[in-house]
């Protein structure tokens, strides 16, 4: 069933390992979608809630420890640190951006645990484990690679194949191999865990996904109900014979950990009730989880589909009394020069590299008028320097900088008083005006690229109205014609600059600062530190005040102070493009 005009959304995002920074695919795929629907559905007077944090147990992360001879948790406190860094920077306005190891995550993953092993939906059972003889070790999904069973992909990972999106057991790669060490004097032996047994949630999970799902995305859609129609889910250990990792909470299983796939998606309940501590209502979690007015959205890249919308759904239902998610709307992949990301081959553009060398709003407007929405996108250097110059600067930011300095220049540094509106006049903020239904309509529709497409377009109108009022030229003969064309161009720009802040939320800050307004537009961002009994962590918050309901056509008062403006987006030489090609292959 739909839910329409919430007064609640839960934004939930997807969670990194920590052990390594992010890329653009990354920030294309599943976090910079979930900063503009929350912007633009705090702007539009809603309550959000947005969450997510660093996934600290995770097998890349210990091997990553690994091969740097380090523990685990130095890998953690490297990379959770930069993910703070660069989400700041970027402006994700996470509510809280926290991460897996903390006491409260822990006791929330062990509560599903052994809710679920008391509802009669976890099971023990032996199972067959790969053992690397060479090592003297098991290896846990991560640890080993192999082929394919169902689309001979030779590098598919002993959870998941990337190729096909299909969800293994490491047992069934073929010729499969030791990450660690190489090897493939690879063994199958016989090893105890508990089991989530979606064979048991199978029939209730495609039941749920047969009602109300006109929303989702197709190709989210049609994966899981292939999968639930299919009828071949079946139990998936969530334990794992490794030291890193959350405690199980029953005698016998001390030298187990509980699996990272199955503690990471429960972030997202463990995030709220932190994030209600934190706010000094510890019940508060509740209002977000068991109001079923409260739609979930959960952001990710395509290869947590299964995660998403069938393995978490199912925890959610064994567990009882929690609200499943309203859509998972899911990315493709994002491909740099035509090739897909790789960071083990060195093609990948990190963000703290790009955010070393240029501004966020280009990127925010890059990964979103170029999203990877339906089918997998090219990102390449040549256009990003062709959209910045053409559309950010010319288009957008050139509008802005001549009306500004037009208006600052010639009326006295104020909103000049208009006169008399005529039918172009009205007609150009009738259009701005109906942006805020049209293009707030597709964010809350998750069509990030048509409602960018669309917020352009009206800049691209106030344009040609200017074009054709000329007031620089009519100042010379008719002042007032002029100031009326001026003040309806500033009037246009004043609302564009709120529909454009969720894509652009910088920029759009700085023009309502040179429009002569006071206070923030977009909030801010901090970085904080949380103390728990064993140890203190980061965390990464989001302070709206102020930024809440201002979705709406304000009026601009003539003889408004401006402030002197300066370009909202800066031209990048052609050069850009071979310089950044070079980096990426080390040249």
């Amino acid at each position: 069933m739909a839910i329409t005009n919430p007064k609640k959304v839960l934004v939930c995002v997807a969670w990194p390992y920590a052990s390594g920074d992010r890329h653009l695919g990354h920030v294309a795929g599943a976090y910079l979608p979930p900063d503009i629907f929350a912007r633009y559905h705090r702007l539009a007077g809603r309550q959000v809630l947005m969450v997510s944090g660093s996934d600290t147990h995770g097998t890349p992360i210990t091997v990553r420890a690994e091969e740097e001879g380090v523990t685990p948790r130095e890998i953690v406190d490297r990379y959770h640190a930069h993910f703070l860094e660069n989400f700041r920077d970027l402006g994700l306005s996470f509510d809280l951006f926290t991460e897996t190891d903390t006491e409260n995550h822990w006791a929330v993953t062990h509560d599903m645990f052994l809710t679920l092993l008391r509802n009669g939906y976890i099971y023990r059972d032996t199972m067959r484990q790969l053992y690397c003889a060479d090592c003297q070790r098991w290896l846990p999904d991560r640890y080993v690679e192999g082929i394919c069973p169902y689309c001979g992909y030779s590098d598919a990972r002993g959870d998941q194949c990337d190729a096909c999106g299909r969800t293994l057991d490491a047992v069934e790669l073929g010729q499969p191999r030791c990450k660690i060490c190489g090897g493939s004097h690879i063994e199958v032996r016989e090893t105890e865990h508990f089991f989530l047994d979606l064979g048991k949630l199978n029939q209730p999970l495609l039941e749920w996904m047969r009602e109300g799902k006109e929303h989702w995305r197709p190709n989210v859609l049609n994966f899981a109900r292939q999968q639930l129609e299919s009828g071949e889910l079946r139990g998936r250990p969530i334990t794992r014979d490794i030291p890193w990792g959350i405690t199980i909470p029953v005698a016998g299983f001390e030298d187990k950990r509980i699996y990272v796939w199955f503690d990471a998606v429960i972030g997202y309940l463990s995030a709220t009730k932190e994030w209600a501590k934190i706010t000094g209502n510890p019940e508060a979690w509740r209002e977000w989880w068991q109001d079923p007015e409260v739609p979930a959205y959960y952001f990710i890249g395509k290869d947590n589909i299964p995660f998403h919308a069938i393995i978490w759904p199912g925890m959610l239902l064994g567990y009882g009394d929690l609200n499943l998610p309203y859509d998972v709307p899911a990315n493709e992949y994002l491909n740099v020069e035509g090739k897909k990301l790789s960071t083990s081959r060195h093609w990948v553009i990190e963000l703290p590299d790009y955010l070393s060398r240029y501004d966020p709003d280009p990127l925010r407007y890059m990964l979103t008028i170029n999203a990877p929405e339906t089918q997998d996108v090219n990102f390449t250097w040549e256009e990003f320097v062709r959209r910045n110059n053409e559309e950010l600067v010319a288009t957008w930011g050139n509008l802005a900088n001549r009306v500004l300095g037009f208006a600052y220049k010639r009326f006295a540094g104020r909103v000049p008083q208009p006169g008399e509106l005529d039918e172009m006049d009205k007609a150009l903020l009738a259009r701005v005006e109906a942006g805020f239904d049209s293009v707030g309509d597709l964010i809350a529709a998750c069509k990030f690229k048509a409602a960018l497409t669309e917020a352009m377009a009206l800049a691209r109108e106030a344009n040609r109205y200017l074009n054709e009022k000329e007031p620089w030229q009519k100042i010379k003969t008719d002042p007032q014609a002029a100031a009326t064309a001026i003040y309806v161009a500033l009037q246009a720009i004043d609302w564009l600059k709120v529909i454009f802040c969720p894509f652009l939320p910088f920029s759009s800050q700085r023009l309502h600062e040179y429009l002569g307004h006071e206070g923030s537009l977009i909030g801010r961002l901090a970085i904080e530190t949380i103390a728990e009994e064993t140890r203190s962590h980061q965390v990464l918050r989001y302070d709206g005040r102020g930024t809440v309901g201002r979705w709406a056509a304000e009026r601009l008062e003539p003889g408004q102070p401006l402030r002197q403006p300066q370009p909202l987006f800066h031209k990048l030489d052609e050069s850009v493009v071979d310089e950044e090609i070079a980096r990426m292959v080390g040249g």
